[in-house]
C-alpha cells in the first residue's frame, strides 16, 4: 500500500502544480480585467500583493510542470523556493492582512500549509522516484 501511495506522488504533484497554473492563472485574470469576477481577489490584500499572490501560485505549478516534462534537474530545488515564497507570501497575508477570517484559528491552515510544503519537499529531495527522475534522466543541465 505504501508503494502504491509512493509511486502516485509524482501524479498528484502534477495535479496539484495543474490546479495551482489554472488558480494563478485565474487570479492573474481577474486583477489585470476587473469586469472579470471569479471572486479570487481578497479586498484585504494591497493590488502589489494580490499580483504576487497570483503570480507566486502560477509560476509554482509552472515551473513544476514543465521541469517535470523537460527532466531538468533543478526542478525539485526551483519547486522548494517557490514553496519558500508561497509560504512567506501566505504570513504576510495571514498576520499582516487577516487571510484565513482572521482571529487565532487563521494561524491553523497557515501551518497545514506549511506542512504541505515541508511533506512536498522532502519527498521532493528524498524520493527515488524523483531522483531518478531528475537526476538519472536528466536533459537539462
Amino acid at each position: 500500500m505504501k508503494s502504491q501511495v509512493v509511486n502516485l506522488m509524482p501524479y498528484l504533484l502534477l495535479a496539484i502544480s495543474a490546479v495551482l497554473v489554472g488558480w494563478g492563472a485565474l487570479g492573474l485574470l481577474e486583477y489585470f480585467i476587473p469586469a472579470v469576477v471569479l471572486g479570487l481577489q481578497n479586498e484585504k490584500f494591497p493590488a502589489g500583493l494580490q499580483f504576487l499572490h497570483f503570480f507566486s501560485i502560477f509560476v509554482t505549478g509552472a515551473i513544476f510542470i514543465a521541469g517535470y516534462f523537460k527532466r531538468w534537474r533543478h526542478t525539485p530545488f526551483a519547486t522548494i523556493v517557490m514553496y519558500a515564497v508561497l509560504a512567506t507570501l501566505c504570513f504576510v497575508e495571514t498576520v499582516d492582512f487577516e487571510a484565513f477570517g482572521g482571529g487565532p484559528t487563521r494561524f491553523i491552515p497557515m501551518a497545514i500549509e506549511y506542512v504541505v510544503y515541508l511533506l512536498f519537499s522532502a519527498y521532493l529531495l528524498s524520493s527515488s522516484a524523483m531522483r531518478h527522475h531528475f537526476f538519472q534522466g536528466s536533459k537539462m543541465a
